[in-house]
């Protein structure tokens, strides 16, 4: 099983950027797809992006234009860029392998890494 490590979080102002790295135990090759999802107060997780092997990708709808995601097999992690942050962006960030869809396929979450944006 592989262990997800998310970092790269703080405390930026609205039109800033931040880079996320999710960093895996061992190597990803053998992994089809790995999502970033995030999570506000009092609201549900939800995909915020995700990236296949072969490098396709597929990001929410909220995010699209300005977030990237990314992937270093060679260094076993999975990016995400965020440029021009809302405040509306200010969530917990997590990893997880996930489906080609960007449905999470491990009940295992990280403690993520927390994204707050000023307004």
């Amino acid at each position: 099983q592989v262990q997800l490590v998310e970092s790269g979080g703080g405390l930026v102002q609205a039109g800033g950027s931040l880079r996320l790295s999710c960093a895996a135990s061992r190597s990803t090759l053998d992994i089809n797809s790995i999502s970033w999802y995030r999570q506000a107060p009092g609201k549900q997780r939800e995909m915020v992006a995700t990236i296949t092997i072969v490098g396709s990708t597929n990001y929410a709808d909220s995010v699209k234009g300005r977030f990237t995601i990314s992937r270093d097999n060679a260094k076993n992690t999975v990016y995400l860029q965020m440029n021009s942050l809302k405040p509306e962006d200010t969530a917990v960030y997590y990893c997880n392998i996930a489906n080609i869809k960007g449905i999470a396929l491990s009940d295992s979450w990280g403690q993520g890494t927390q994204v707050t944006v000023s307004s």
